[in-house]
């Protein structure tokens, strides 16, 4: 919305700065901090007396997670209410990809904020059940991908590109969508059972985020990708302003998160968190870099497909209980130890995966 000030420029005046990308990026990430700072704890209290004894917790869990019992959920309200404040006061309106990430960010917490509903209302770990969730995560994913696929160049439409090989496309074809919506619901679902401990999904979601925003300016620039060997792709740049929200509002949001949790962020966060994700990866054709950005979420998520698939053919368990961080509970890590170890694990995972901008 503050694009359009640009209008009042001569080119020489302080209003010429909102043409720049990297100047409206850093007044979303201030407005989207300052938003959770000045409604976090107002939204806390709301949610306090609104849902009473909070988020039902689960009795075969870690019983460290027994003394959480009361604390509120859906904070993930705080994260969305300010990533989407800033990225519309700060992003172009005219942009496809702004409004691509932004309608899966809003669609996936939706699906989040109903099934957190029905958890606190039934004071039930149910919630919605998982063929709904599934099913409405596909079709926002399906909507998402042609979407995307629109707005690539022609050149780029239902191709894969590789990371780290030199101009090297995979012609996917039809299986272009089947293989985006793969993306974008995998990393909803793999941020969603991150979200297990305190601060554990949030950051490393940050982290991924700022990851990816840094690709998105990259690859659509045409000198940078010029310089780096990429793919250009017209637009892209702008996903910036929503990444740089979106660490502001996970800041905003882990005040309140840090160990002890205040409010838990719930599946209305982590659902559109890692929709968002995964939407910016197949918007920026570096779906396999997600793979490697956000390597922690795939771990999570690898855990318990293994820990279930295992125990349905011997009985037997291969992890104390998954997903992984629960393993290491398990083992008598205390609980920041492991945030703060994980924390550390998707900052490196994230520096390799910006290296693949430059091995080529």
């Amino acid at each position: 919305m503050l694009y359009w000030l640009t209008a009042l420029s001569d080119g020489g005046d302080f209003f010429n700065l909102f043409r720049y990308i990297t100047f409206r990026a850093g007044g979303a990430f201030m407005t989207a901090l300052l938003f959770g700072f000045l409604f976090g704890k107002p939204l806390i209290n709301v949610l306090r007396r609104k849902q009473g004894k909070g988020q039902p917790i689960r009795d075969d869990g870690p019983e460290g997670h027994l003394a959480k019992a009361g604390t509120p959920t859906m904070g993930g309200l705080l994260i969305v209410g300010a990533l989407v404040t800033a990225t519309l006061m700060w992003g172009r309106w005219d942009n496809p990809f702004i409004w691509l990430v932004l309608f899966v960010t809003l669609a996936y917490a939706a699906i989040g904020f109903a099934d957190d509903y029905a958890k606190v209302s039934k004071q039930n770990t149910k919630g919605v059940p998982g063929k709904l969730r599934l099913g409405l995560g596909i079709i926002i994913a399906v909507i998402a991908a042609l979407w995307a696929s629109y707005n690539h160049p022609e050149a780029l439409q239902n191709q894969l590109a590789l990371p780290v090989f030199k101009d090297t496309l995979i012609n996917l074809g039809l299986l272009y969508v089947p293989f985006s919506i793969c993306v974008i619901v995998g990393s909803a679902n793999a941020v969603n059972l991150t979200d297990g401990l305190d601060g554990l999904a949030i950051m490393p979601a940050m982290i991924a985020a700022s990851t990816l925003g840094v690709i998105a300016y990259a690859v659509g620039r045409v000198d940078f990708t010029e310089y780096l060997d990429v793919h250009y792709v017209p637009g892209t740049g702008e996903i910036l302003i929503f990444t740089a929200a979106l660490f502001g509002a996970g800041l905003g949001f882990l005040w309140y998160n840090a160990p002890p949790a205040a409010v838990f962020m719930g599946d209305t966060g982590s659902l559109a968190l890692g929709g968002a994700l995964g939407a910016i990866a197949v918007a920026t054709k570096h779906e396999l870099v997600l793979a490697i950005v956000g390597g922690l979420f795939v771990v999570e998520a690898l855990s318990v497909i293994i820990q279930v698939l295992y125990y349905k053919r011997t009985g037997k368990r291969v992890f104390l209980m998954a997903p992984i961080h629960h393993h290491y509970e398990k083992k008598g890590w205390a609980e920041p130890q492991i945030v703060i170890r994980f924390w550390i694990i998707s900052l490196i995972l994230a520096m390799i995966g910006l290296a693949t901008l430059k091995v080529r």
